[in-house]
């Protein structure tokens, strides 16, 4: 039931036990900012051998714009590098969600 954007990630052990969760930046009505070096800062800091995306549509949208899709493929593709996965991206609406995993789009 948020008016704007926010950004999140779930950071989870080797065990998938969550560890933490994170705030990554709160945004305007229609888009907000995640910068990889703060995600995987905060994923390194917590040691964390995994993460979930995760960020609101205000608007009740659950298509995922080319820029969600852009940004978790690139996100995905340093998590790699880094021995991090990245098990999904979720977007979520006052009433549902969408799963990039389950979509095929990561």
């Amino acid at each position: 039931d948020l008016n704007h954007e926010e950004f999140w990630i779930v950071l989870m052990a080797q065990s998938n036990k969550v560890v933490a969760k994170e705030l990554i930046s709160r945004g305007g009505v229609n888009s907000t900012i995640a910068d990889p070096k703060i995600i995987f800062n905060l994923a390194l800091q917590h040691n964390a051998t995994s993460i979930i995306l995760v960020h609101n549509h205000p608007s009740g949208s659950l298509k995922p714009s080319q820029q969600d899709i852009h940004l978790t493929k690139k996100i995905v593709a340093a998590g790699k590098l880094l021995d991090i996965n990245v098990y999904d991206h979720i977007i979520i609406t006052n009433q549902e969600y969408v799963s990039l995993a389950d979509e095929g789009l990561m």
